[in-house]
Formats: structure tokens, C-alpha cells, sequence
């Protein structure tokens, strides 16, 4: 456990990436917000990670509302005082297998509010925080999926909210610099989570056929969100693209 005494929010705590990604923060002595919308899985969360339950808080998170964002960023400066990492992970997809010209305007807007409009209302708020606190700064980073480089057939919601995260990234760390807060984005490819499972029975393909894709453990990834984050202020890697090596991420498909 590293001897600092740095404070972290992460979204969607309360399984996948962002429940690896907080029991690796917990461990790395971070005192660590886990928000997301059920108590008890982020609770469980704070007890998988080993360390004392005071190292770490459960909010009841819904990142999609303003009031909401609002109470998380209150509870963590009440609580610890300060905000020195955002982890923008909370995420959704719209039901598989739906044609692009199909996806009803209600699933679109649902991954738009919580892909998009979520991370940037807890962005405004570390935003606020961060700039306001002794000392000054801190760090925000995106979950930012291969999405954010190529589409995967029939997924329009998810691959349009991700690409648009990486504007997000870009124009938060220009005007992140003035406070000294540095922005930058993870881009994960096959992380076995419980959302991507289905990738080891098999997915579609561009061509239309179903293939079975190689994936990692997800504990990469939280790897790499933990070094992004023990960066100094002075430091910051934008993108960052964490895959299964033999993803097919590259090539003609």
C-alpha cells in the first residue's frame, strides 16, 4: 500500500471495470468514493478490496442526474475533504442485436445520458472541486472503450457516445490546464467482465459471421488506470489503449 493520502471517485464501482479498478485503488491506499446505483453491490465492493471500511465510501449514484452528481461530490468533500482522481466509468449499451435502423429513440437516448451526459456532469463538478482545493489540481480519467476508435456492427448508441468521450477528453484537458487538472482516457478492448463474457461464446463480426474473441483479465486494466492516476500533475497520458493482444482491434478483419 503506497503511503499517500490521495482521494478517488469511480463510477459504476459496483461491478466490471469499475469495481476492479476501485478494489485496486482501495488496496493502493487511495480513500476511494464508489458510486453507482445499488448500495449494497458497491458496499460489497468495499469489502472484496480487504482494507478497513472507512477507507472507503458507497454512494447511491445516479450520473445521469445533475442533483445527484451534485450530492456525490458534496458527500466525498464532507467525508475526505478533497478530489484528487475521477474514474469516468459508469456505463451502458442498448439491447444487442439491434439493427441501427430499429434502435428505438428511448434505448438511444438511455446510453446517450449515461455514456455521455454522466461523465460530464461529474467532469463540472471535479472541475469545481478541484480547482477550489489546497493544493490545487487533480486528474480525471475516462473510460473510453476501442469504441471510441472502431464500431462494432449494430452498435450506433454506444459506438457514437464513446467517440464523442474522446472529444470530452480532449476539451476537458485544454481547459483543464488553468487549474492544473490533467484529463486523459483508457481505451479497453476485452476485458472479461460480466458484460463481456458473451465474447467467449462469440460475437458478430463485420462480415456477419459470430466469432469467438480472445480477452484479458480485467485486473490490466486496472492496472493501467492506477499508474495513470500515480502520475504527477506535471504528467499525463491522454489515450491509453489496453487490449487482449490478440483482439481484433487492427487489421482488415
Amino acid at each position: 500500500m503506497s503511503g499517500h493520502n490521495k482521494v478517488a471517485i469511480i463510477t459504476g464501482a459496483g461491478s466490471g471495470v469499475g469495481r476492479a479498478v476501485a478494489i485496486a485503488f482501495l488496496k493502493d491506499g487511495y480513500r476511494t468514493v464508489l458510486a453507482g446505483r445499488r448500495t449494497d453491490a458497491l458496499e460489497e465492493t468495499i469489502k472484496l478490496s480487504g482494507v478497513p471500511a472507512a477507507q472507503g465510501l458507497a454512494v447511491s449514484t445516479d450520473v445521469t442526474d445533475k442533483k445527484s452528481v451534485e450530492a456525490l461530490f458534496a458527500k466525498t468533500k464532507e467525508k475526505f475533504g478533497r478530489v484528487d482522481v475521477l474514474f469516468n466509468n459508469a456505463g451502458v449499451n442498448a439491447p444487442g442485436g439491434v439493427l441501427l435502423e430499429d434502435l428505438s429513440l428511448e434505448d438511444w437516448q438511455k446510453v446517450v445520458d449515461t455514456n455521455l451526459t454522466g461523465p460530464f456532469l461529474c467532469t463540472q463538478e471535479a472541475f469545481k472541486a478541484m480547482k477550489s482545493q489546497e493544493p490545487r489540481g487533480g486528474r480525471i480519467i475516462n473510460n473510453g472503450s476501442i469504441s471510441a476508435q472502431v464500431p462494432r456492427p449494430n452498435s450506433a448508441a454506444y459506438t457514437a457516445t464513446k467517440h464523442a468521450i474522446s472529444g470530452l477528453t480532449k476539451t476537458a484537458s485544454l481547459d483543464g490546464r488553468k487549474y492544473d487538472i490533467a484529463v486523459g482516457q483508457v481505451d479497453i478492448g476485452n476485458a472479461l467482465t460480466e458484460m463481456a463474457k458473451k465474447m467467449t461464446t462469440g460475437v458478430p463480426q463485420p462480415d456477419g459471421s459470430i466469432k469467438v474473441e480472445p480477452v484479458m483479465d480485467v485486473d490490466h486494466v486496472a492496472t493501467t488506470v492506477l499508474h495513470m492516476a500515480g502520475l504527477p500533475l506535471e504528467a499525463n497520458i491522454l489515450f491509453v489503449t489496453v487490449m487482449a493482444t490478440k483482439a481484433p482491434l487492427v487489421g482488415r478483419g
